[in-house]
């Protein structure tokens, strides 16, 4: 259960700023769907309007990463902070993407090996070797 309200569009539509960051997420990623994170985050309009700026910059605007890389790494990233919700989402944006079944396992292979190997690295405390170091 969230513990905040999660709007609706009736509720989104009385308040202009908003409105105004729901109807962009409409047009930025050409479907009616607004996904619960926005409307979680809709009681906090400023924190709405910065979350969304951002997510909008850096997953949706070209860049030297493809977007299916793009989130694809999200979900690594979502895996290795154990956030359900992105993991599911960000999984759904991947496969229509593109990512094929043998993606996907080819991800959560190198996920769980960095995993495996980080946590022997980390409780090994091995030092760096100087030539890693940027």
């Amino acid at each position: 259960m969230a513990t905040v309200k999660i709007w609706t569009d009736a509720q989104a539509e009385a308040d202009p700023r908003v409105k105004a960051v729901f109807d962009d997420i409409r047009a930025t990623r050409k479907s009616d769907f607004v996904n619960n994170v926005w409307r979680a985050l809709a009681g906090q309009p400023a924190m709405l309007e910065a979350t969304w700026a951002q997510v909008k910059d850096v997953m949706a605007q070209p860049s030297a990463l493809d977007p299916l890389v793009k989130e694809m790494l999200y979900m690594a990233v979502s895996i290795a902070n154990g956030c359900e919700y992105c993991v599911h989402s960000h999984t759904a944006s991947a496969r229509a993407k593109g990512m094929s079944d043998e993606m996907y396992a080819d991800l959560l292979a190198v996920v769980g090996l960095a995993s495996q190997t980080n946590a022997l690295v980390t409780a090994l405390q091995v030092p760096v070797d100087p030539e890693f170091k940027a």
